[in-house]
């Protein structure tokens, strides 16, 4: 396996109303639920349509050995929309904590296309590569530590 994709950091559902999906899983016990940060931290921004990834919504858990995330997409074309649109809600997309510069460049080593990414002025940030149709879920790396000076 490849160091790419070893470490799960979080698995991302899209669902259609987040706030019934979070009062569903508090129901079961799963919770506290967080918001997530605000998405104008991403000061470099790269996706087909920018203005609908900053109106995603989303929410966060931490459980003892993964982060779960709900995302309720705008009705804004965008990758989490059509997800929706076309397979209902369920796992778009499995999150993998990586070097953010170096595993994008190694992810497209490997043949993958990048197809959104965000970077925080501190270093952090994500590469979604374009693995839907062939993997049937989103891959993406996240760097979650600042990067050191």
């Amino acid at each position: 396996m490849t160091a790419l994709f070893s470490q799960l950091h979080h698995v991302c559902i899209v669902v259609h109303d987040i706030d019934a999906s979070v009062a569903y899983y508090e129901n079961l016990g799963i919770g506290p639920w967080q918001p997530y940060p605000p998405l104008t931290q991403y000061t470099t921004l790269n996706a087909p349509d920018k203005d609908a990834v900053m109106k995603l919504k989303y929410r966060f858990v931490n459980l003892e050995n993964v982060q779960v995330q709900l995302c309720e997409p705008p009705q804004d074309d965008c990758p989490q929309r059509r997800f929706l649109d076309t397979r209902g809600e369920g796992v778009f997309q499995l999150g993998f904590e990586a070097p953010i510069d170096a595993g994008t460049g190694a992810g497209e080593a490997l043949g993958l296309r990048v197809l959104m990414s965000g970077r925080r002025d501190n270093g952090t940030g994500f590469t979604y590569f374009d693995t839907l149709d062939d993997a049937g879920v989103m891959w993406m790396i996240r760097q979650t530590e600042p990067q050191q000076p």
